[in-house]
């Protein structure tokens, strides 16, 4: 399905190892969403946090492992695919049935099994800021940043584009790397996802980012939405 040349890998934990970390992470990172101990937006970045958008910023394809936990603690894995701007691909493992595609443009989340695809526009999730070019630490999506020893933790919204949406990206602070996000959705839930085994500065195929919008609209007249 893709095409990988690989220049750096960060990281190599079992996922034995990760699954068993992974629930921990998980808490600590909806805890910090939540309200723990963030600043305000300030008026000058912390040169970590810089360095960490700077380091972002030059990452244009990633692809490696995901564990996903959802908002009742269900816990899902499989493998992504990312390239900045605007695309990504979660192929889930089995038994589930879902997929995730961003092309720039639209998410569709497609059910193989019940042969249904749900289609949102990008610019109106919060996932663009996950896969936007940048991370601008004097705009106004940025809500607070947090700079501690191990973790910097953003939080990215606006209420004018996404609601009560957010995205919480958490880094590595010293190696500047990405570690997990976490979605809160309108209704205040939570869906984490950290990532292991990463590869960055990776070639795709195009077919890997291809939304299949023939399929997403006959599903959608098919079930009348």
């Amino acid at each position: 399905m893709n095409k990988i040349t690989s220049k750096i890998v960060t990281g190599a934990p079992t996922r034995r190892s990760v699954l068993r970390g992974a629930m921990t992470g998980a808490v600590a990172a909806l805890a910090m969403a939540i309200g723990g101990n963030y600043v305000g937006h300030a008026e000058a970045a912390d040169p970590a946090a810089e360095k960490i958008a700077a380091h972002f910023s030059s990452v244009k394809t990633m692809t490696g492992e995901f564990v996903q936990f959802g908002p009742t603690g269900q816990q899902t894995g499989g493998k992504f695919f990312i390239e900045r701007p605007g695309k990504l691909r979660f192929n889930y493992e089995d038994p589930s049935p879902v997929r995730v595609i961003s092309d720039g443009k639209s998410v569709v989340i497609g059910n193989r099994k019940l042969r249904t695809w749900d289609i949102y526009p990008l610019s109106k999730t919060p996932l663009k800021l996950l896969l936007a070019e940048r991370i601008d630490l004097d705009g106004k999506m940025i809500k607070s940043v947090d700079v501690e020893p191990d973790l910097t933790t953003i939080v990215l919204g606006d209420r004018t584009i996404f609601g009560r949406s957010t995205i919480t990206m958490m880094f590595d602070t010293n190696t500047y790397e990405l570690r997990q996000w976490t979605i809160r959705d309108p209704q205040g839930k939570d869906t984490t996802v950290m990532i292991f085994n990463v590869q960055s500065d990776v070639r795709f195929a195009d077919s890997v980012f291809k939304v299949p919008y023939k399929q997403v609209h006959q599903s959608r007249n098919t079930s009348g939405r």
